[in-house]
C-alpha cells in the first residue's frame, strides 16, 4: 500500500507484527553528498529525553535493545529495525528522519536528492506493509522528518509526514529536545556524543516553521492578533493532564509570535461557563496550563459544552474593549459537537475582523462544524474547520499548514468588504 503525505496507517492493528523494519532509500548524482537516516525515541512530551535515545549509525542500538540501525547494500540504503515489545513504556513515539551531512556548509540540499522513500516491512516475514514516497516538494531543505510511529489505543500507527527542515541534524535535534554543542564541522557521531538536554523550549524552531508556512501561504508581512479558545469539557480531562493541551498552547504561541507585534497569545477556556485567561508570551508559557488553568479553583472545568458565551466574549474583547481593524485569528479547539446557536454568532460576527479556525480533535461527529463552509447569510465566509483525530500525532508543519489554509482567502474577502484595512 502506497501512503500519501499526511496519511495515517494502522501498523499492528489486525496484524501480527512483532518486529518492524523501516527501509530508507534515495538517489543522488553527487557522490560527495552524505545522507543519513536516523530515529528519535520520544516521550509523551514529544522530547528525546536522553542522548542514547537518538539512534543512527554512530549510536546504532538503543539502551533497551529494541532498536537497531544498519547500513544496507541494496536499493535500500539504511534501515531501522524495531522490536516493538522491547520498547520502553516511556517510548510514546518514534520519529524517523533523513539528513544531509553539513548540507548548508557544502551547498547540498534536498533538491539534489531524488527517489526518496521509506518501506515499512514486517521484519519476521519480509512482507512490505506500506511504502511512502516523499520529497518531490522539497528544495533547499537539508533535513526531512519522514514519518512517525506512535502508540494509539494500545496499537502502533504510522504517520506519513515528509516535512522538510532547514538546519540539518542540528535543527532536528533542537526540535526533539537535544542541543548540539559541537561545531558545525563535527561529524554526526561526535555531535551526538556531546548532545545534552536543551534547557530551552522548541519555540524558536516552531517560529521558523510558522515563518516557512507564512511564506508558502503568501502571508509574510501580515499583522494579526491571535487568540486560542480551549475546550475544557469533561471529555478533555486526559488531554489536559497528559500535557497535550500545554503542547497545543505552545504550538499556537509560535503562530502569535510571527503574526502579533506584541508576540502575545490571548487565551480562553470554556465548558458551560467560560474564563478569559491572562495572555501568554514566550516569557511565561512554561507550565501555563497547570499554573493558569488546572491549579486555579476559580475556573470552571470539565462540565458540558456551550460555545456562544465564550464566542461573544471573544467578539467583545476585539470589537468593544480593544477595537481595531487589524485582523484577528482565533484557533478554536473542540473535541465534541458544538451547539447549533454558534451559527447565529458566526453570522453576526461576519462583519467583524475576526476569522474563526475551528479544530475538531478526537472522533466525534462534528456535524455542525462540518457545515461551516456552506453556511448562508454571512457577509464573508469567516470560519473554517479541520478535523484531527490525534492532534499530538500531527507534525508542527502539517498543523500550521492546515491552520493557515483558509486565512489568506478570508483576508482577501474581508479587505474587499472593507472589514479590515488593506
Amino acid at each position: 500500500m502506497n501512503l500519501l503525505k499526511g496519511q495515517k496507517a494502522d501498523v499492528t492493528k489486525g496484524r501480527n507484527v512483532r518486529k518492524l523494519s523501516l527501509h530508507f532509500g534515495w538517489k543522488t548524482t553527487n557522490a560527495a553528498m552524505s545522507i543519513d537516516a536516523s530515529c528519535f525515541v520520544l516521550s509523551d512530551r514529544g522530547r528525546c529525553e536522553r542522548d542514547e535515545d537518538f539512534i543512527f549509525y554512530g549510536n546504532p542500538v538503543d539502551r533497551s535493545g529494541a532498536l537497531a540501525h544498519a547500513s544496507l547494500q541494496s536499493h535500500d540504503r539504511e534501515s531501522v529495525t524495531i522490536t516493538l515489545d522491547k520498547l520502553q513504556p516511556a517510548a510514546a513515539k518514534l520519529a524517523f528522519s533523513v539528513t544531509i551531512h553539513e548540507g548548508e556548509k557544502l551547498g547540498h540540499a534536498m533538491k539534489d536528492v531524488s527517489g526518496l522513500y521509506v518501506r515499512l516491512v514486517n521484519a519476521d516475514t519480509g512482507e512490505e506493509l506500506f511504502r511512502y514516497e516523499y520529497g518531490s516538494d522539497l528544495a533547499q531543505e537539508t533535513a526531512v522528518v519522514v514519518g512517525e510511529l506512535y502508540r494509539y489505543n494500545g496499537e502502533w500507527k504510522f504517520n506519513a509526514i515528509g516535512s522538510g527542515y532547514h538546519g540539518g541534524l542540528e535543527a532536528l535535534c533542537t526540535s526533539f529536545g537535544l542541543e548540539l554543542e559541537a561545531s558545525g564541522s563535527a561529524a554526526p557521531e561526535v555531535a551526538a556524543a556531546v548532545a545534552t538536554p536543551a534547557p530551552l523550549s522548541t519555540i524558536d524552531l516552531r517560529k521558523k516553521l510558522v515563518q516557512l508556512t507564512l511564506e508558502k501561504k503568501k502571508l509574510t508581512g501580515v499583522v494579526a492578533r491571535v487568540g486560542i479558545v480551549l475546550d475544557i469539557t469533561g471529555s478533555m480531562q486526559t488531554l489536559y493532564r497528559n500535557g497535550t493541551v500545554q503542547e497545543v498552547v505552545e504550538r499556537i504561541l509560535a503562530v502569535a509570535c510571527k503574526f502579533d507585534d506584541n508576540a502575545t497569545l490571548d487565551v480562553w477556556v470554556y465548558d458551560n461557563h467560560f474564563s478569559r485567561l491572562p495572555s501568554v508570551t514566550e516569557r511565561d508559557f512554561s507550565d501555563y496550563v497547570h499554573r493558569q488553568i488546572l491549579n486555579d479553583p476559580q475556573i470552571h472545568k470539565f462540565g458540558r459544552n456551550n460555545e456562544p458565551p465564550v464566542m461573544e466574549d471573544v467578539i467583545r474583547k476585539y470589537t468593544e474593549e480593544d477595537p481595531s481593524s487589524t485582523p484577528v485569528l482565533i484557533i478554536f479547539i473542540n473535541d465534541g459537537g458544538v451547539v447549533k446557536p454558534i451559527k447565529k454568532v458566526l453570522t453576526a460576527s461576519s462583519v467583524q475582523p475576526i476569522f474563526w479556525q475551528f479544530v475538531g480533535i478526537g472522533q466525534s461527529d462534528f456535524e455542525v462544524l462540518k457545515k461551516l463552509n456552506t453556511m448562508e447569510g454571512r457577509v464573508v465566509d469567516n470560519a473554517n474547520f479541520v478535523h484531527l483525530d490525534d492532534i499530538a500525532a500531527v507534525s508542527d508543519e502539517a498543523l500550521y499548514d492546515q491552520l493557515l489554509n483558509e486565512f489568506p482567502s478570508w483576508l482577501q474577502a474581508a479587505k474587499a468588504k472593507r472589514i479590515i484595512r488593506s
